[in-house]
């Protein structure tokens, strides 16, 4: 049950994560010395170098409770996934409005979720795009609003689980 409350992140973006995640953690003893360092030049009250030192610190302690938030909360399995319908964690390929040349490719997820891949967008699942294409079949069609306050229908031509692979290639469909 643990799992459904997890959201999913691809593989390279969890690699990416743990690796920043431990560049920080290394990271951390030389912003102490430079702490210890900038104490020892005297007054803390005035002393620009000091308060410059705790600022990174303060910053790099919050960017690594981010990602350990973000590790501990996320998934990359996938086996609970179906083959043509939209979840989080698919590659969605749709078309808008009933015009097959109006297409779109995405990720359904959050924006830590989000691939290496510059041409695959990240929709989350709570967007008005995402939470109306969740659960929705291959050749289904759904309507929501968007941001704007338009009503839009989007059709859902494939789903399928994130593979780095093939992520932004939709299939051939006949």
């Amino acid at each position: 049950m643990a799992d459904e409350q997890k959201q999913y992140i691809t593989p390279e973006t969890k690699a990416k994560l743990e690796s920043e995640l431990q560049a920080l953690i290394d990271h951390r003893p030389v912003v102490a010395a430079e702490i210890n360092e900038r104490r020892e030049e005297g007054d803390l009250k005035e002393n620009a170098g000091y308060d410059a030192a705790r600022e990174m610190q303060d910053q790099e302690e919050a960017r690594i409770k981010q990602i350990s938030e973000i590790l501990a909360n996320s998934t990359t399995e996938r086996s609970s996934m179906i083959e043509g319908v939209a979840h989080v964690g698919s590659v969605v390929h749709v078309y808008y409005n009933g015009d097959e040349n109006d297409k779109e490719t995405f990720l359904i997820g959050t924006r830590a979720a989000a691939s290496d891949n510059k041409d695959l967008e990240t929709y989350s699942e709570q967007s008005p795009l995402g939470a109306a294409v969740v659960g929705a079949k291959e050749g289904e069609t759904r309507e929501y609003t968007a941001p704007n306050g338009n009503t839009l229908t989007v059709t859902v031509v494939s789903a399928a689980p994130y593979d780095s692979d093939k992520a932004a290639t939709p299939r051939s469909s006949k």
